[in-house]
């Protein structure tokens, strides 16, 4: 069986300050995403489709020319304007519609069951090898989905707030909701998450939360036309609004229209939400091309 990852590398990265979809993490030259394509390409992964914005698609076919041997690569423009008929974007709007609205865009790229992750966050082969498994037993049509969980504590920056979708679960591993925090972080020897309205809520560090490394066969995206339908019905003037992947998910749980699974892996996460998580992020690299678990160079 054949199947894609879908990277998505179309955000601003605000808190950032740059292009860190493309930010080298190593002597060679890779970035994250070279060692996410990596790992997908072993666990069985033979396409891979990049979302990203018009700004930098100069720079990214730059960095991506000659890489990625053994893997069929393409590109998909995030596009503000990419609406249904009818609609459109109101003037003042300077960011993509988020990152369902990214996963629609690529309805004519993708034609596997696939992967959804984020550019800038490093999930490990396990997680891959899992979800992989998961697709391969799910007929084309199927309103099956999975999502691969992983422990909060294990997910934070020392560097600031992080936003995590926490999951909540039935025995039967099924996901019940997805509630994203925006504001989680260590304070005071805990975890806490605070709300923009004021709310703050105590947290244990062990809940499982989405780090956005989702399964999907391509049913999913007439489900997701008719929610972004919805969903610009709603909240299509404000020009800050923007149509989350958990948000969707949450009301395919609801209506009964799909279920989704929440794989457990033994797999490490690490990420760069911040310009300081560089420098940790390229020690664990160090780390584990040191021990054998990469070679020196990914692509040749």
């Amino acid at each position: 069986m054949g199947a894609t990852l879908v990277v998505l590398a179309a955000g601003i990265g605000s808190r950032f300050g740059g292009v860190k979809q493309i930010q080298a993490v190593d002597d060679r030259g890779h970035a994250i995403i070279d060692y996410s394509v990596f790992d997908a390409k072993r666990a069985g992964f033979d396409r891979v489709v990049f979302v990203i914005r018009k700004e930098i698609e100069q720079d990214f076919v730059q960095f991506c020319r000659g890489r990625f041997t053994g893997m069929t690569a393409s590109t998909v423009c995030q596009e503000i304007s990419d609406l249904p008929e009818d609609y459109r974007a109101p003037a003042d709007r300077k960011k993509p519609w988020g990152t369902g609205h990214a996963v629609l865009v690529t309805r004519d790229e993708v034609t596997q069951p696939f992967a959804v992750i984020n550019a800038d966050d490093f999930y490990g082969r396990d997680a891959y090898q899992v979800l992989y498994r998961f697709l391969s037993a799910q007929p084309q049509a199927s309103s099956s989905y999975a999502i691969v969980g992983y422990v909060l504590e294990r997910t934070l920056s020392e560097n600031g707030t992080v936003s995590r979708g926490i999951c909540a679960t039935d025995d039967a591993g099924k996901l019940l909701t997805i509630r994203e925090h925006t504001g989680i972080c260590r304070e005071n020897g805990g975890i806490v998450s605070r709300f923009p309205g004021g709310e703050t809520i105590e947290l244990t560090g062990k809940e499982t939360v989405s780090m956005n490394l989702f399964g999907f066969t391509p049913n999913v995206f007439g489900q997701l036309a008719e929610q972004f339908k919805r969903f610009l019905a709603d909240r299509g003037t404000d020009s800050a609004a923007e149509f989350y992947i958990p948000a969707a998910m949450n009301e395919l749980i609801r209506t009964g229209a799909a279920q989704l699974t929440v794989l457990r892996s033994e797999a490490e996460w690490f990420g760069m939400t911040y310009r300081e998580d560089i420098e940790g992020v390229v020690s664990r690299i160090r780390e584990l091309r040191g021990n054998g678990r990469y070679p020196e160079q990914l692509w040749k």
